[in-house]
């Protein structure tokens, strides 16, 4: 028998005995020359950053809808619902910025599929390098329809192969208190939102728009898959989005706390009302619930609600995946989503209530003109 002083690290097990397998996957940079994004998308890429911006200042007066699948599982089913998405967005153009959720990766709180990049085949077999080029083929078509994307980034790595074609992203209620995701955020290229913690929880939510809006540095990766030392700037396009707990917290007062807490810091504001998950205890048809509240807000909100998040597919509810069953085409196989006719009429009540907070507001501008010049009435 070896006694323990008599050991050498040799007789150790291996530092890597947990691990099954190691497979390499190709660097950003060269999936991202493979499927590059050209000019044109870059340019709308560009111009929905600035406007979503905007709306953060208050210099955009729309409302910001950030609306589709709870995931992508399915390229054609994606493709489709851009298509119908792309139509709304013109439709509504004038009163709100339609973006795409287009969610290509999942948190989970325990086990599941774990979304398009992990698992593109929803069969347990990985394939992490397809998943990555095909979440990259997604976003460039859907861009190409004219329609921004938006999404989740689960995880620091993903982002560099996909950021560039990113007009918003969210960091998950598991996440935003996490540090690594708040230095991620305060590099990315577009405006971020943090959700509140899964509890309802919107403290985690504030301190990560306040951490992110200033320079962090920390270890990374490059786009050429080399670990570096990544200092950044800080990203000022940070916000709070609420999506409820254990009881949803879409609610004025709620509204309103958050907006003096954040404004206090000097950061924005506003807040996004996610009109799923917490909020709307997860029954995907009280999204429209939500929005009826979120519309009756917006008439003296103060321009405290920046706009909504919604989930929507082409067929309303959810399913199972069921090995050697066929998926129904264009259902969530993931959180249950509204079905095209609910989220029209969801996106028809919210440019009605922004028309008429408009309205108001212009009014509210010309009677303040007034008492200040009241021989020009």
């Amino acid at each position: 028998m070896i006694s323990p002083d008599m050991m050498t690290w040799c007789d150790l097990p291996a530092d890597d005995g947990r691990i099954e397998s190691v497979q390499a996957l190709p660097p950003p940079k060269a999936v991202l020359a493979q499927l590059p994004r050209d000019v044109a998308a870059a340019r709308r890429v560009h111009e929905a950053r600035t406007a979503i911006g905007d709306i953060l200042r208050g210099a955009d007066p729309r409302l910001l809808v950030i609306v589709g699948p709870c995931s992508i599982h399915d390229a054609d089913a994606a493709i489709r619902y851009a298509e119908w998405l792309a139509e709304a967005r013109r439709r509504f153009a004038d009163r709100m910025l339609v973006l795409m959720r287009v969610y290509v990766a999942k948190p989970r709180t325990r086990l599941g599929w774990k979304g398009l990049i992990n698992d593109p085949y929803v069969d347990g077999s990985g394939q992490v390098d397809m998943g990555l080029r095909l979440a990259r083929q997604i976003m460039r078509t859907i861009i190409e329809l004219g329609l921004p994307v938006a999404t989740e980034f689960v995880d620091p790595i993903t982002a560099q192969y996909l950021a560039d074609l990113v007009s918003w992203a969210c960091i998950g209620a598991r996440t935003s208190e996490s540090q690594v995701h708040r230095e991620l955020a305060s590099g990315l290229p577009c405006p971020v939102g943090f959700k509140n913690g899964t509890s309802g929880d919107v403290d985690p939510a504030i301190n990560a728009v306040v951490c992110a809006r200033h320079k962090h540095q920390f270890v990374g990766v490059t786009r050429e898959g080399t670990a570096a030392v990544i200092t950044t700037k800080g990203n000022a396009d940070t916000h709070v989005v609420l999506r409820g707990g254990v009881r949803p917290n879409h609610d004025v007062a709620t509204v309103r706390l958050v907006s003096a807490r954040l404004r206090e810091e000097d950061a924005c504001g506003g807040v996004l009302i996610d009109c799923s998950h917490g909020n709307s205890q997860g029954r995907h048809c009280r999204q429209l619930e939500v929005v009826s509240d979120v519309c009756r807000m917006l008439a003296d909100d103060r321009r405290q609600i920046l706009g909504v998040m919604l989930e929507s597919n082409l067929v309303e509810g959810r399913q199972q995946v069921i090995v050697g069953v066929p998926l129904v085409f264009g259902q969530s196989i993931t959180d249950a989503c509204l079905g095209l006719s609910d989220t029209l009429r969801a996106c028809t009540m919210l440019h009605e209530a922004a028309a008429a907070r408009g309205a108001a507001e212009r009014s509210e501008a010309a009677r303040a003109q007034a008492r200040i010049h009241p021989c020009r009435t």
